[in-house]
């Protein structure tokens, strides 16, 4: 599998609790927080539900 950078760019706040649990499950604890992880359907789903939050890199 391929491996992705997720990087947190928005706060977490003011948005609904299913998307802050969705940031700690990937986690992204703080802003500008970055994690490296197989991209799996399970995770890019996740990813797809805070797209708006974080930004994703392909790390070769």
């Amino acid at each position: 599998m391929a491996k992705i950078k997720i990087t947190q760019v928005k706060s977490g706040i003011d948005r609904p609790e299913r998307q802050k649990q969705t940031l700690r499950a990937l986690g992204l604890k703080k802003m500008h927080a970055t994690k490296e992880v197989e991209a799996t359907p399970q995770i890019l789903g996740m990813v797809r539900t805070v797209e708006h939050l974080v930004k994703v890199e392909e790390v070769k």
